[in-house]
């Protein structure tokens, strides 16, 4: 506000100050030009008369008179200074060029001669700069007529007015302008100050209250004082936090209710479940001898109940983590051996799937610290899941590490998943294709209980694929509790042509914000990052 009241006064102030200046000039031009035009006229009849009255003398008297006449006339004026010079136009003139000052006769050029030639009962003037000896030049008017004396000849008279004192004047209300003119800028940018401070000391206020709510502190509020536009605001923003404050407690309370809810419901259905599960065990054990579908009933209650029991862990556990008493309880790990004994549980699901575990260990170091129960629940999701989806193909487990961090990429060649749905992949109970059935009856939490291990563990879990082709995932973790991740061992976006080259490992590194961590919860993901590298 300050800076543009500045500009647009200093604009205004030049402008204001040209204009005045430029009228003041043009008045003092007028006036003074008036002025000379009138004395010019008195000169030449003072002239002529003077002239007139040396018709009969000699041509000496004559001379004599008319240098008397310019001469003298050359201190005189009713304003200022004047020079004057008398030039002969006819060769038969009696009286000889004369001139008060040399000089003059260099500023009458023969354009000005013949314009005043050509308007004898006229005053011809024109301005120009002239120099009075002094090296500085000044304005001044020169003025040209033609006086006919009759018996003595025709004469050209040129009278030059300099215009000093009318340019000291002008300077003087040019430097008073000027100084009026910074004076009132000076004020109108006190002015502009006070404003502005007057406006943006209660919407600073505003902004520091509302980073304060975005600090978490919803006890922030303005002090309004007045009762203007701006208070009106401080109002208005102190309204919106106690709404929003109330909103955000009973969400809170909602979420801690439903948090008691999930988890109380989770413990009360063990019991009974237990039952269940032991009346179903019984009931399966038997099933060979149970007539008719009896036995087929017995086997689809076993396998419900089972799901129902995973269901109600999982539950558990996700109640855990809204609760925040999730815990990790790291140890030193060696992760290919966790991927081996993800792969020798899950072998046997694969086996009833016809699917065939292709396993790439590393050469290298893969040991970090890290809690083994939780990796290995996340590798058995993400086999579970390939195999599940895999329809039937093989499912590529790959392993790598390096300095910062260890990778495993699990990778099957079945209905795959497109992009958008890769952001969506980790969310609860979401599901790709909700027309497909569940053939190993998922609970619709795997991936989200993974996906909260690996944000324990400070790491990255990411989906990519192509719809049709496959799907891909990749898990990576930090060594050591604690050191932030900026790159993983292993490339995310890859081939789904079977004997496809490995991509070449990733170098360098790659910036990641804390809010990209893990999975796909920005707009950018880890796959355009990979790109962006090996660009």
């Amino acid at each position: 506000m300050v800076v543009v009241t500045t500009v647009l006064s200093t604009v205004a102030v030049l402008a204001v100050g040209s204009y005045l200046s430029s009228v003041i000039a043009d008045g003092l031009y007028e006036q003074r030009r008036e002025r000379v035009l009138e004395e010019t006229a008195e000169v030449r009849s003072d002239l002529m008369v003077q002239m007139a009255n040396l018709a009969d003398s000699t041509t000496t008297q004559q001379q004599d008179q008319a240098t008397a006449f310019v001469n003298p006339s050359g201190s005189q004026g009713e304003a200022s200074h004047r020079e004057i010079a008398l030039v002969p136009v006819d060769e038969g003139a009696s009286v000889l060029q004369v001139a008060s000052d040399e000089s003059l006769l260099d500023q009458v050029g023969s354009g000005f001669r013949e314009t005043v030639a050509a308007e004898p009962e006229s005053l011809v003037w024109r301005s120009i700069a002239w120099d009075a000896g002094s090296g500085q030049e000044i304005p001044a008017l020169l003025v040209g007529t033609r006086v006919e004396v009759p018996g003595t000849g025709t004469y050209d008279l040129f009278v030059l007015y300099p215009m000093e004192e009318e340019q000291e004047t002008l300077s003087f209300v040019q430097r008073v302008m000027l100084g009026g003119g910074g004076v009132l800028l000076a004020l109108v940018v006190g002015i502009a100050v006070v404003v502005a401070r007057l406006v943006t000391t209660p919407l600073k206020r505003a902004a520091e209250a509302a980073e304060r709510m975005a600090g978490g502190d919803l006890s922030s509020r303005v002090v309004v004082s007045g009762g203007d536009e701006l208070a009106r605001v401080g109002v208005s923003f102190n309204e919106m936090a106690d709404t929003l404050e109330q909103k955000v407690e009973d969400l809170t309370e909602l979420s801690r209710l439903q948090h008691r809810f999930v988890s109380d419901v989770s413990h009360e259905l063990r019991t009974p479940l237990t039952t269940i599960r032991m009346a179903a065990s019984v009931l399966n054990t038997a099933r060979e001898d149970l007539p008719g579908e009896l036995g087929r009933t017995a086997e689809l209650l076993t396998a419900q109940v089972e799901r129902f029991d995973a269901l109600l862990a999982d539950l558990l556990e996700i109640s855990r983590f809204d609760a925040g008493a999730a815990v990790l309880e790291p140890q030193r790990e060696d992760l290919g051996a966790l991927v081996e004994r993800a792969v020798r549980d899950a072998a046997p699901l694969a086996e009833a799937r016809g699917c065939e575990l292709e396993v790439h260990p590393a050469a290298g170091d893969l040991h970090a610290v890290v809690d083994a129960r939780r990796v290995d629940r996340v590798l058995r999701n993400l086999l579970t899941n390939a195999i599940e989806h895999g329809a039937g193909g093989p499912v590529v487990v790959r392993c790598a590490g390096d300095e910062q961090a260890v990778a495993v990429v699990v990778q099957d060649f079945g209905h795959g998943i497109s992009p958008q749905d890769a952001r969506r992949v980790f969310d609860r109970f979401w599901r790709a294709d909700p027309s497909r059935a569940r053939t190993l009856g998922g609970t619709g939490l795997g991936l989200s209980i993974s996906a909260e291990d690996t944000r324990l563990h400070e790491g990255w879990l990411q989906a990519w694929g192509q719809e049709g082709r496959g799907a891909v995932f990749r898990l990576t973790l930090p060594r050591r509790p604690g050191t932030p991740l900026t790159r993983s061992p292993l490339r995310l976006e890859r081939s789904f042509v079977r004997g496809a080259e490995e991509p070449p490992p990733i170098t360098g590194e790659l910036p990641v914000a804390p809010d990209q961590l893990p999975g796909w919860d920005t707009e950018e993901s880890p796959a355009d990052l990979d790109r962006e590298e090996d660009r």
